[in-house]
Order: structure tokens, then sequence, then C-alpha cells
């Protein structure tokens, strides 16, 4: 089920964005132990993505799961259950294809996008990045962006790590959940 607010499209103009048709579009709130995390997602970009993610997330896949791999001026990753980057699987029980437009690229952080082992191999891993990743471009599905709680995204950004890009102290999703 994809949850669409409205559907009227507007073009953004701001010179820091993409010039990707922004429409009214579901909200799901990350709450994580460093505060609150507002993303917008881009459901005419995206469906299958965001279907994905919001049913997740209504479903409490997504509560309770950690952030297994930080890396600093570059991105915050979540959605693995196993707290591995091994683990989690879509709502349909297997990979879904990538969703790419040419318009929708990674040329500013806070975009939210599918992590994946390779083409067509999205499951229930998502990343939020920090800096802008063109290298990334066609190769994961970018589905929504944080509108509130950039400074948390940088607060989980800036925890120290270990080995694999593991935080040394835990940080995790406490609630997500549709606003």
């Amino acid at each position: 089920m994809i949850f669409t607010l409205g559907c009227n499209a507007k073009e953004s103009t701001d010179s820091n964005k993409s010039s990707v048709k922004t429409e009214e579009s579901t909200i799901v709130v990350l709450e994580t132990t460093q505060g609150n995390i507002e993303l917008k997602m881009f459901s005419k970009i995206a469906p299958l993505a965001v279907e994905n993610f919001t049913t997740h997330t209504k479903n409490g896949y997504y509560d309770g799961i950690i952030f297994h791999r930080v890396i600093k001026s570059f991105m915050i990753q979540c959605g693995d259950p196993t707290g591995t980057g091994r683990g989690g699987e879509s709502i349909w029980k297997k990979d879904f294809i990538d969703e790419f437009k040419p318009n929708v690229v990674f040329d500013r952080p806070q975009l939210l996008a599918m992590a994946n082992r390779g083409p067509t191999t999205n499951g229930s891993q998502f990343f939020i990045t920090t800096v802008p990743t063109p290298h990334l471009n066609g190769r994961h599905t970018i589905f929504g962006e944080v509108i509130s709680g950039q400074d948390i995204v940088r607060k989980i950004e800036n925890i120290k790590v270990g080995r694999g890009s593991k935080p040394l102290e835990e940080q995790k999703i406490i609630k997500a959940y549709i606003k």
C-alpha cells in the first residue's frame, strides 16, 4: 500500500536541489537515540521502494534496529534486523528492482536511498547521505529526503566507530512511524 497525501507536483527552484519534481508526500519519522529524523517519501519517483519502506514502518520492522554502518562524510546506514549488514528482506520476501530516474541524483546531502548488494537486490536496508555522492548515481534507488532532523543525522554521522564502520556506542531507531 502506498500512502500519499496528495499529488500536486511542483518544480524545485532551489539552486542547491535537484531538478526533481516534488509532490505532497508521506512523511516517515525515525525516532532515534539521538532525536527525530523526518523523511519525505518520493512516491512518484520510486513507488516500490516507498511502498516497501512505509509498509515495513507500519509493521514495526524498523523499531529497535541499529545503525550498523556509519561513515563520516558519506552516509549512515540502517534497516538490517540482524545488525550485521547482511540481513533484512523486502515486504515481498524477495529482492526488488531498482528505480532510477535520470533527473534524480545524489547531488546533495540528506537523501534517503536503498542499500543493496548490486543491481536489483533491494531489501530492507537503507541509508541517508551526509554529502553529495555522485558516484552512487545509477547504483542506488533514491526514494526520499530528510526534511527535519538534519542535525540528528550529523550527530549519528559523528559517532565514533570501530571495525566495519559500526558505531562503538549503539545508535538505533527506537520507533519508526508515519506522521
